[in-house]
């Protein structure tokens, strides 16, 4: 988990980045921007807000023979090493996304590279290195006073409301590539900004391997248990294996299996869907790890818990109290009507 709250960015470097397919220049700032009290701290907020508001996903930077052999990763241990070199490696990190920059969809912008301090990553403080882009730009009135009228301008900026794209590069786990959190409001360049320029892939931690199961576990109930049984126990199958990540610290499979699968049946199955599908999520050889409960609380909000009908009607489940629907919702068959039916057990009406 992050805290971004106490961090200071203690250097600045703004270039100019085009796009070098419409022969768009490449601008260079000599020097590092000069802060002041005014504009820092609508900076700092600009640069961090996003990562605040943003599910934690982190990268590690990857190369295909060897990390010694991947550009970014090199400049980042060299201002590591040695922070006061930030801004002349922050003209090499400009350059490198210019030499990205081909496709006709990629936009010019502004890059920013800055030196943070006092950040903190899972309780512990360390320097940070953060990269960002701002790209769309928006029109504003400027208005001056020109003797007894008051004339309008037209002008384009930056919305600092709004960061096109960023990453921060924490001093943390330099061994495994660094820990990597990046943002991106425009999905037509998602390749261009974490594969071509930044060159990372998901950092295998604790996050990631909650997050892979859960997805897993999902598709399962979706490929096996709805055509085995019905939307219901769909429903219920993960609602018990959302709870038992949420009640225990780490996770067993043995224990896991007996717990979440209702049906004997459904185990073999459920060997079977992990051996033939889990290279799709990373988890061939997991059976234990230590449960990340952030991201056990996203996959609950992402899964769905109602039962559609066809006949216009609804049924939400309750997913912390999983027991409700077990003991008070069942489905049957109308041999008149030839429909399914559910039977809904209840004392009253709740008041909404």
């Amino acid at each position: 988990m992050i805290n971004l709250f106490s961090t200071h960015i203690a250097s600045l470097s703004i270039h100019r980045v085009g796009n070098k397919s419409r022969n768009e220049a490449l601008f260079l700032s000599e020097k590092p921007y000069k802060m002041d009290d005014e504009i820092t701290p609508l900076l700092k907020e600009f640069f961090l807000k996003p990562f605040r508001d943003k599910e934690e996903n982190y990268f590690q930077f990857a190369h295909e023979a060897d990390l010694e052999f991947h550009e970014l990763f090199t400049i980042v241990s060299e201002v590591f090493g040695n922070p006061q070199e930030i801004h002349e490696k922050s003209r090499k990190i400009a350059s490198r996304l210019y030499n990205q920059s081909e496709h006709p969809h990629i936009k010019s912008g502004e890059v920013y590279v800055a030196y943070l301090e006092n950040v903190q990553l899972d309780n512990v403080k360390m320097d940070a290195i953060g990269i960002f882009k701002s790209e769309l730009k928006q029109d504003f009135l400027q208005f001056s006073e020109e003797e007894n009228q008051l004339e309008a301008m037209l002008q384009q900026g930056v919305n600092l409301n709004k960061l096109d794209k960023g990453c921060i590069i924490f001093n943390s786990k330099k061994e495994e590539g660094y820990k990597i959190l990046s943002v991106d409001s425009n999905r037509y360049d998602t390749r261009y900004w974490l594969e071509s320029f930044l060159g990372v892939e998901a950092f295998a931690d604790d996050n990631f391997y909650t997050k892979k199961y859960l997805k897993f576990c999902q598709d399962f109930a979706k490929d096996v248990v709805l055509p085995a049984e019905d939307k219901k126990q769909e429903v219920m199958f993960m609602n018990r294996a959302v709870n038992h990540f949420a009640k225990n610290d780490s996770f067993e499979e043995t224990a896991f299996v007996n717990e979440v699968i209702d049906n004997p049946d459904l185990i073999p199955e459920f060997r079977h869907y992990k051996s033939e599908k889990a290279p799709k999520y990373s988890i061939e050889d997991l059976t234990t790890f230590p449960i990340a409960n952030t991201a056990v609380t996203a996959a609950r909000k992402k899964i769905k818990n109602i039962i559609n009908l066809d006949t216009n009607i609804q049924i939400k489940m309750d997913f912390i109290n999983p027991e409700s629907a077990e003991k008070f919702v069942e489905k049957g068959w109308d041999e008149e009507k030839q429909m399914y039916y559910y039977l809904v057990y209840f004392n009253k009406e709740q008041k909404s």
